[in-house]
């Protein structure tokens, strides 16, 4: 995440939470929340950051939630956010060396694997710029066991990195989304401090996953404004404005990419190419001046001279996108606004007008503070999610243990953000399988 000025920052919350009328977030809140995880020594560096939720095949309600821990690794949690399985990332491959971190979490469906179909989570390993592969097992999952096995073949190479030195210098995987085409898996990665998009395709190597590329993309890092000057988004030097929180619409094929500093992006994926990129929605600071201040090692935002070029629904960061699918192409692009702590709301189809924003308030568990990662599942998921489901990282989990600053993972009923809104929010759980996606 990109530093700013705490001052600029609170007082563009400030205004936005001043807002009346249509364009003010509507509250809803929490039902269910994982452990908290603390980012320190006894905490063992867990930092939560991305969710991913698996359908079990017969029994809806026995599904899972993956969540990735950076440092720590990943945690499998059950629907009523128990720990089912914690999964170290791997240790550095030498002395020196940069040890894994896991960034981003997605699912496929049905991987032909060693001959099997074979559900896979796929996780962006920051640390050693690879994708790790863990088959999950839905007898495991039946019989109480632990679910993910690491299936990921032995000598997969850097996604973005030329070498190990380069690896090291962690310009490596960061965001991480996943898709189906047919019988092909893809995953699109975004690399680290870097505008650059990579599209991988998945293959089986003698019974484990390895991948290889099918495409890249460089978004831009310079922007020519409608007075005609150019822009540079705020960054830290030699920083180039990344993108992290991606989604994929697994029925039109349209990558949804949030570049954290600009905005919100549309590609779409058209025989294994990444198309012509457009700018759906942009951050609140866009365009705004502004300077690096090295004694805080941060961007400080000249906000007094903001040409108001910026968009009116996001506040940078922008960060975790998820697609929710409904009948005849409709749905939704949700989006988190992290610098307000809401989640901007775009339907799927034609323009992707937006339609509103929701803030995850405290109830059954405390509120959604800094999100970065989100998921959204339509389908039922037994008697606690009946009409499908909102996983999203809280980075701010209450109450503090003292000092610790602590995360974890929010889980809340689809139809009661649906239901938060005037006009509410589509429920389908019929017109979309997640398993048949592709």
């Amino acid at each position: 995440m990109s530093a700013f000025a705490l001052t600029a920052m609170t007082s563009l919350v400030t205004a936005f939470a001043l807002t009346a009328g249509p364009t003010a977030p509507v509250t809803l809140t929490a039902t269910v929340e994982t452990p908290t995880v603390y980012d320190d020594k006894a905490g063992g560096s867990a930092d939560a950051d991305d969710p991913a939720v698996w359908v079990d095949p017969k029994n809806p309600e026995r599904s899972i939630v993956i969540g990735t821990l950076k440092k720590a690794g990943l945690d499998v949690y059950d629907l009523a956010g128990r720990r089912l399985q914690h999964i170290p990332a791997p240790a550095a491959p030498a002395e020196g060396a940069s040890a894994g971190r896991f960034n981003n979490v997605d699912v496929v469906y049905g991987f032909e694997l060693g001959g099997r179909k074979t559900d896979l989570a796929l996780v962006s390993d920051r640390g050693r710029d690879r994708i790790r592969a863990y088959a999950i097992d839905p007898a495991a999952v039946a019989a109480g066991r632990p679910p993910l096995k690491d299936v990921t073949a032995p000598d997969v190479a850097p996604v973005f990195a030329a070498d190990e030195a380069e690896v090291d210098d962690q310009r490596t995987s960061y965001g991480l989304t996943a898709f189906t085409d047919d019988d092909d898996a893809y995953v699109v990665v975004s690399q680290r401090e870097r505008t650059r998009l990579r599209l991988l395709q998945l293959k089986d190597r003698d019974g484990r996953v390895g991948y290889k590329t099918e495409d890249t993309l460089d978004l831009p890092d310079t922007f020519t404004l409608p007075d005609g000057t150019k822009w540079t988004p705020c960054a830290d030097p030699g920083e180039l404005p990344q993108v992290e929180g991606m989604a994929v619409d697994q029925e039109k094929h349209v990558l949804y990419a949030a570049q954290e500093t600009v905005g919100l992006w549309r590609i779409e994926i058209d025989d294994e190419e990444f198309e012509k990129p457009k700018l759906i929605d942009r951050v609140r600071e866009y365009g705004t001046p502004w300077t690096y201040d090295k004694a805080e090692e941060e961007c400080v935002l000249d906000t007094e001279n903001d040409p108001g070029f910026g968009g009116e629904h996001l506040s940078a960061d922008a960060e975790g996108v998820t697609v929710y699918h409904a009948e005849d192409g409709t749905g939704y692009v949700l989006a988190s606004s992290q610098g307000d702590d809401t989640f901007a709301v775009y339907g799927r189809e034609g323009r992707n007008d937006y339609l509103g924003s929701f803030a995850v308030a405290d109830g059954a568990t405390d509120g959604v503070q800094h999100s970065d990662g989100s998921t959204v599942v339509n389908v039922p998921l037994g008697r606690a999610f009946p009409k499908g489901m909102l996983v999203t990282h809280d980075g701010e989990a209450t109450p503090a243990d003292g000092d610790r600053e602590g995360t974890n993972f929010k889980f809340v009923r689809w139809d009661a953000v649906a239901g938060a809104f005037p006009e509410p929010l589509k429920v389908d759980t019929k017109s979309f399988d997640p398993r048949d996606a592709g």
